[in-house]
């Protein structure tokens, strides 16, 4: 048990998971009977009662600070931290003493393994970019005359612990600046602020500049920025380590935790003291590992969960990517207050706003620029608004992994696509997911993860809807080829848009049992269609005159399972059973489709490449849906989706309230969510 005397650190969500121990809000008269360590916020002043209370008891102080990869925004707006670093001998920022990353660094010795996730860990801190804080944008600085070298010199806020414990003072910023002139005399010279100074909540160092030195008045992303020097200066801020990842020569005046190791020009006058304690010279792959894979503690944002480094790397990366695509003011037309209440969590963040209207008709005469229309499914006369507009069009689809129930039943979405080309299930649209699949080129650890998740969705038995009991084959079907006949809604978007030829379910039973005389033939009918709600019903006696047996109410992923070909027309059970590496004919044009995994019945000549089926699996469930889940922060990967749908399913089963007073139920409280966002 960890004592906790400070309200706010008390305050931080999940703080269990990121000590790793049980916590307790404490009074310092309380003493520390029955707790195995004090915890207070580094070593700041207002930590000094926690330091003394647990002096007092014999207890070992343990000091928290911010992770080096924090949050997605900042702090003062709220952004609790996702990362913390616990040490028990001192804080990395303070040179006065050993700290436990001093250690950490000194005694590493990175095996092959851990070799291997310090460059992929460097890696994904580079391409992603990652910082402490992620949401600034990339600033681009105009082109250098004459292709002259620049310089980066960093500055601090006045008064920061790490400057002031990293041996820094002002006589040490002024004499950065002035070397960073006089070593390059040639070269541009800039400064980079901090965003604090920016917005005025407290005073740099480097406050009067000469004329020829230009400032960076902005917020910027810090990889980015630092890709753009040569060489970079600083006293002590984290800002010098992420140049080093840039590639960047650094030139330290301050004593910070990547001093000292051979990869800065230190220049500090006490560095030959510190070098005592710091004697052997380490690679940057060490650096990182210490710093980044085992001083600092992570949680999964999604679940609050114990997690690590690459858990935290892919959720920022991931919501800054989604962001980004939906940023401005968003009109979304014609949705239903359901369907409002549906969309809001995976369309609304920090960086838009939401502007719900009935129809196009109530649209104003005049859109910001920055505005962008939304709409569900394909509508033509709103793609002919949005470019009399000039604007993006957006069209919304459930996802590919939607719910534990039917969407029919009103239950909520856990994933949906957000699509600016078309949508998938339309072939002749230039959709992004078509545009993605042609274009994607994942990387092997991209690759590697989507075949953990494929794995992970058939070990869990994971489909769009997770209905249905167990499975059972008939035992006349010994002997023969089985085949599925997944049935559809015969009015759904999919058909209309994808299946020209054969667009209904008897038809395609037909068509199977044409091409496939001698096999056993399963149909199974759509969930929505079996519960009475949607068009497409075949009545058994006339599914039994081309099939062998009937699946009502069966799992699709045990039906998948027991037979040898899938027959479709658009039925994401294609996808599925590609999943199950069964064979799959394609009598319409699924998005799955044309990508050499399937037998195609149509052409399909915007396709333009062969996948396999890790790349289709990426790009498919990993890289186009967004998802969310109910109570988590931002948007969701899918591993967490999936865990979630694990848990839903196994209590589905026991839970009643599926019937029309509870879809009422759930109908009325996605209203009142709606009317109080609006």
């Amino acid at each position: 048990m960890i004592a906790i005397l400070s309200p706010g650190i008390a305050r931080i969500p999940h703080l269990t998971a990121l000590l790793g121990q049980p916590v307790r809000r404490q009074r310092a008269w309380q003493g520390c009977a029955g707790y195995d360590a004090v915890a207070g916020w580094g070593m700041r002043p207002s930590a000094r009662r926690a330091r003394a209370l647990a002096q007092q008891n014999g207890r070992p102080y343990l000091a928290l600070e911010d992770g080096f990869v924090r949050s997605l925004g900042l702090g003062v707006e709220g952004h609790a931290p996702l990362s913390i670093v616990v040490d028990d001998l001192g804080i990395y920022y303070d040179a006065t003493r050993p700290s436990r990353l001093e250690h950490l660094i000194a005694d590493t010795a990175l095996d092959t393994q851990a070799e291997a996730n310090a460059a992929r860990g460097l890696a994904l801190l580079r391409d992603y970019p990652l910082s402490k804080y992620n949401h600034a944008d990339e600033l681009r600085l105009p082109l250098p005359i004459d292709a002259r070298q620049r310089v980066l010199v960093v500055d601090q806020t006045r008064g920061d612990m790490a400057v002031q414990l990293g041996g820094g003072d002002q006589a040490s910023f002024d004499a950065m600046l002035r070397a960073a002139q006089d070593e390059h005399p040639e070269a541009e010279i800039w400064v980079k602020t901090h965003p604090d100074v920016l917005a005025g909540k407290k005073r740099g160092y480097l406050e009067h500049l000469p004329t020829a030195v230009r400032l960076i008045a902005a917020d910027a992303d810090p990889l980015p920025l630092l890709r753009q020097f040569h060489t970079v200066y600083c006293v002590t801020s984290h800002m010098g380590f992420e140049a080093l990842v840039a590639g960047c020569k650094v030139v330290c005046f301050g004593m910070p935790w990547y001093a000292g190791w051979g990869l800065c020009d230190d220049r500090h006058p006490g560095m030959a003291q510190l070098k005592a304690r710091r004697p052997q010279a380490r690679t940057l792959e060490q650096l990182f590992h210490a710093a980044y894979l085992r001083y600092a503690r992570y949680i999964q944002p999604e679940t609050g969960q114990p997690g690590n480094f690459f858990d935290l790397a892919q959720w920022i990366h991931l919501n800054r990517q989604l962001r980004q695509q939906t940023r401005g003011t968003l009109w979304c037309v014609g949705m239903s207050y359901w369907k409002r209440a549906v969309v809001w969590p995976f369309l609304k963040h920090s960086d838009n706003r939401l502007r719900f209207v009935r129809s196009d008709q109530r649209l104003p005469g005049t859109l910001p620029s920055n505005s962008r229309l939304v709409a569900w499914g394909l509508q033509p006369r709103l793609e002919a608004l949005a470019a009399q507009h000039r604007v993006p069009l957006l069209r919304m689809e459930d996802g590919f992994l939607r719910s534990v129930g039917l969407g029919c039943h009103l239950l909520p979405p856990l994933s949906l696509v957000l699509d600016g080309g078309g949508l998938y299930y339309a072939p002749q649209s230039v959709s992004d997911l078509q545009a993605l699949l042609n274009n994607m080129d994942p990387s092997a650890m991209d690759c590697r993860r989507a075949a953990r998740l494929r794995q992970q969705l058939l070990r869990l038995k994971i489909s769009k809807y997770n209905v249905g009991a167990g499975f059972h084959l008939a035992r006349s079907a010994k002997g023969k080829p089985v085949v599925l006949v997944p049935g559809q809604v015969e009015d759904d978007a999919s058909l209309r848009h994808g299946s020209p030829t054969i667009s209904s379910n008897l038809a395609l039973l037909q068509a199977v049992r044409a091409r496939s005389p001698e096999a056993w033939i399963i149909y199974k009918p759509h969930p929505d269609v079996a519960s009475g709600n949607r068009r497409g019903a075949i009545a058994s006696a006339d599914a039994l005159q081309w099939a062998d047996q009937v699946a009502l109410d069966a799992d699709i992923a045990d039906c998948i399972a027991a037979v040898d070909e899938v027959h479709t027309m658009t039925s994401l059970a294609g996808f599925e059973a590609l999943l199950q590496g069964k064979i799959v004919h394609c009598y319409g044009a699924p998005f799955y489709a044309g990508w050499g995994l399937t037998q195609d019945q149509m052409a399909l000549p915007t396709r333009l490449r062969q996948l396999s089926l890790d790349q289709l699996v990426y790009g498919v469930l990993i890289a186009y849906p967004r998802y969310v889940l109910p109570g988590a922060p931002g948007y969701a990967r899918v591993e967490a989706v999936v865990a979630h749908l694990e848990q839903q399913k196994a209590q589905y089963a026991r839970q009643p309230g599926h019937g029309w007073f509870a879809r009422q139920v759930r109908k009325g409280r996605g209203l009142l969510k709606t009317l109080s966002r609006a």
